[in-house]
């Protein structure tokens, strides 16, 4: 079976970001997956399940809340690894888009304090796994470290990146070399190799 998207992801590079995991098409609309990159894959520890719960619930009602995107929220949570979490939008977005939105939600978690939302029986199939200290400490770290100084690096993979870096010196290369084609006579055979042997 082919891989999935996430899986070709080189994780031994992956830095805590914002990232568009992929783009898939339902009937006429655009879904946009992101990899909210919180802990460093294969790095540092991955975070706790009880914190990872205390984000999910506090992610997720401050998306369905939002006054300019809970109409395009499809999905808030944690990824098997527990080093990030998924978030789902309705339409063609890039990273850069949902930094501000971001920045909003996380500190939203830092500053969270009280009964976290659905932490109860009848709300919650694990209600007791959760750790609010925790979660307002990580979405802190994430603010600080990530978020309030993102840039280009940790919001498109590092694959892409080192590509989009190289198209510069690719075009400029290009370039001159039309410059030199256009401008320098055709050789002889025997003219060329006179030049290549001098």
């Amino acid at each position: 079976m082919d891989k999935i998207t996430s899986f070709t992801i080189n994780h031994l590079e992956l830095l805590p970001g914002v990232y568009v995991s992929r783009k898939d098409k339902a009937d006429n609309a655009v879904i946009t997956t992101f990899d909210i990159r919180m802990t460093r894959p294969n790095f540092e520890p991955v975070m706790n399940t009880a914190e990872v719960h205390t984000i999910e619930h506090l992610a997720a009602t401050f998306l369905r809340n939002h006054s300019l995107w809970k109409e395009r929220v499809l999905y808030f949570g944690p990824m098997g690894c527990r080093t990030g979490f998924y978030l789902l939008l309705s339409g063609d977005y890039e990273s850069r888009d949902i930094v501000p939105l971001m920045k909003e939600m996380f500190a939203f978690i830092r500053d969270y304090q009280g009964e976290v939302p659905g932490a109860c029986a009848r709300d919650c199939g694990n209600y007791l796994d959760m750790n609010l200290p925790m979660a307002n400490w990580l979405a802190d770290r994430f603010l600080r470290e990530v978020l309030d100084v993102i840039d280009d690096s940790r919001l498109i993979y590092l694959q892409l990146w080192m590509v989009l870096q190289e198209i510069p010196a690719l075009c400029q290369c290009y370039r001159m070399r039309v410059y030199f084609c256009q401008c320098t006579p055709v050789f002889s055979g025997q003219t060329h190799d006179a030049v290549a042997d001098s």
